[in-house]
């Protein structure tokens, strides 16, 4: 088991460490749960991922340096067909009721 990357919170490493699990890279998230003790440690704990498999750690590092360069999501935002709530582009789920995006409002 290898060090990868050193998360600046739960969320940001929880979203890599999915990213790497599509790849089919496996990965542990330790340290996480540190924050809870932040009055009794030093303020500088952070969540880091680190690769179960020694031979996974060059793609990793690759993987995790494509998942940062990514652009923003480009296009326009959708109109909900059941609620008519606006959705940012990306998301193919309504965020209000939970309706799928039709091809309608694509």
């Amino acid at each position: 088991m290898l060090e990868l990357y050193q998360a600046v919170d739960r969320v940001e490493a929880q979203m890599l460490k999915d990213y790497l699990d599509q790849q089919d890279i496996a990965s542990v998230i330790l340290g996480d749960l540190l924050s809870g003790a932040a009055g009794e440690l030093p303020a500088n704990i952070y969540p880091t991922l680190w690769v179960l498999e020694d031979d996974d750690l060059i793609r990793a590092k690759r993987l995790t340096e494509q998942f940062f360069s990514k652009p923003p999501v480009a296009g326009d935002p959708w109109r909900c067909t059941v609620c008519g709530e606006s959705i940012d582009p990306g998301f193919e789920i309504c965020w209000n009721c939970a309706t799928p995006c039709s091809n309608d409002n694509e």
